[in-house]
């Protein structure tokens, strides 16, 4: 299953169409009484809605899953995130509650305080193969920190599949597991296209930086390394790649120290939301965020308003709403032996700054 970028911008760009062809003129006499009038006017409602970008994104998922599985079957799921002290992975919560309970289940989620904690997430997942649980969704820290886990977790016959953020397969292989299916995200093009946005916006001259995550942790390092390649192929200077543990104050501090350092730096791009209003506070604080280009990954409610205030430039949007969503689905449909080894890559994105946040009011 595939969602590509150019078919959410697309979309982005077909949304106020789409608007003005729903609405009528208002000068056509309604000969077919009262009652006619409000049908069409909830089915008309009813439309619009549908064709938000979200309502497509939702109905898409829901189109590339299919078949989709039986509802009413009281599974007991759960799912390990990698921290619910960001919005992004609060959001994902949402997403697999909601879907539970459309699917009449249960799901228990868990993380860690904080996105460095290995070892805690280790013992969240213990703990959870000792209950009667048949699937699990993981969203491991880094790619290595849950392969003992889930190794114990196949000897149980209790399905894995993973949720955004990677396994070393290799390693997990070598140790004698195995991961039931896989919903993907391609994080180095997300760092590729805040690369790019930065690069359009300044005519590809001058000086970048790049802040990133955890090193070690599959969608730090691809949007790191994602960034920094198309900055180098474009010819800017990357004057830093600083690794900021998906810590606002830590990436704070970087683009203070930053600044001070190279006082032409034209544009940062970061890891998430999160580090990058981090980022737009420093410069904020140093008098020169008009000079640097700040852009993100995640688009959270916190991002979206920054946008819509105009303090921070743009970011990479994705639903986290949409994978936890699809991961009840994906742990259902396993459980029914259908074959979900092909799921692959499901996760739309679009780049969002002030010339369309307002075209992603219920994107979640």
């Amino acid at each position: 299953m595939k969602k590509k970028l150019v078919s959410v911008l697309l979309c982005l760009a077909m949304v106020a169409t789409m608007a003005v062809g729903c609405g009528g003129s208002g000068e056509e006499e309604n000969t077919e009484g009262a009652a006619t009038e409000e049908e069409s006017s909830e089915e008309e409602t009813e439309a619009v809605s549908e064709d938000t970008l979200f309502g497509q994104a939702l109905a898409q998922v829901d189109e590339d899953l299919a078949p989709l599985p039986e509802k009413g079957t009281g599974k007991k799921l759960a799912a390990i995130e990698s921290t619910l002290s960001n919005s992004f992975w609060v959001t994902m919560q949402e997403g697999y509650e909601d879907a539970a309970e459309e699917y009449g289940v249960t799901i228990d989620i868990q993380a860690t305080d904080s996105d460095t904690d290995t070892a805690g997430q280790l013992d969240i997942m213990n703990n959870m193969l000792v209950k009667d649980y048949e699937a699990i969704a993981v969203s491991p820290l880094t790619e290595d920190c849950l392969i003992s886990g889930i190794v114990e977790a196949n000897k149980n016959d209790i399905k894995v599949i993973t949720t955004g953020n990677e396994v070393n397969e290799e390693a997990l292989e070598a140790a004698g597991g195995y991961l039931d299916a896989k919903i993907t995200v391609d994080f180095h093009n997300q760092g590729v296209l805040g690369a790019q946005y930065i690069i359009d916006k300044t005519g590809g001259e001058g000086k970048v930086a790049v802040i990133a995550g955890n090193e070690g942790a599959t969608q730090s390092d691809a949007r790191r390394d994602g960034a920094k390649e198309t900055f180098e192929e474009a010819g800017m200077e990357v004057v830093a790649v600083e690794q900021c543990d998906f810590d606002a104050q830590k990436a704070y501090d970087a683009a203070a120290a930053l600044i001070e350092a190279n006082p032409d730096l034209v544009g940062i791009t970061c890891g998430n939301d999160d580090m990058a209003l981090g980022v737009v506070r420093a410069l904020e604080e140093k008098g020169v965020k008009d000079q640097v280009m700040v852009v993100g990954v995640d688009f959270t409610e916190e991002a979206k308003a920054a946008i819509e205030e105009g303090t921070y430039d743009a970011t990479v949007a994705m639903s986290p709403y949409l994978m936890g969503r699809e991961g009840v689905i994906i742990m259902l449909k396993a459980l029914e032996g259908q074959d979900v080894s092909e799921v692959g890559d499901s996760t739309p994105m679009a780049v969002v700054d002030e010339t369309n946040v307002d075209q992603m009011s219920d994107w979640r």
